[in-house]
């Protein structure tokens, strides 16, 4: 199997229909969640929706690179999101968020298998593989994120 094809499956797994590694997904845990709940805050910590707000923001603006467009996003601003006002923009943000995660997932399955190893946009942020990488691994980080906040506030 191809890198890019192996990096796509792994991307989808945590995002959109995996089990293997969290025995959950994105979709599976947010997609029947109620916004009061997503937005219950627990502490000081962020919330679900802004987490889930969070991934989205860095899915959409690496995919703008990949479809041959500047890095636009900045750490800085990745959890500024207004709070959401209704169940209706709640399951719209939901259904975007799994459209442009379905989206990079597609991007990344192909991309050439030669650019895999070339800088991402700047040296200093290492190879396309190591992004697209990186991108699974804060995606599971902030899912477990999730999981834990749902039991705490015993979600369904």
């Amino acid at each position: 199997m191809k890198s890019n094809q192996q990096l796509t499956d792994r991307f989808r797994e945590v995002l959109l229909n995996g089990t293997w590694i969290a025995n959950t997904n994105y979709k599976d845990q947010l997609e029947n969640l109620p916004l009061e709940i997503a937005q219950t805050k627990v502490g000081d910590i962020n919330t679900i929706a802004i987490l889930a707000q969070h991934i989205h923001y860095y899915i959409k603006g690496v995919s703008v690179v990949f479809k041959g467009g500047t890095l636009e996003i900045r750490d800085a601003y990745s959890f500024d999101f207004p709070p959401l006002t209704s169940e209706t923009e709640w399951k719209a943000f939901l259904a975007t968020f799994f459209k442009d995660a379905e989206e990079f997932a597609n991007l990344v399955e192909q991309l050439p298998e030669n650019i895999l190893k070339d800088n991402f946009t700047d040296k200093k942020y290492g190879t396309y593989q190591k992004n697209i990488e990186g991108m699974i691994e804060h995606c599971y980080y902030h899912l477990g994120q999730i999981v834990v906040i749902k039991k705490i506030i015993k979600a369904p």
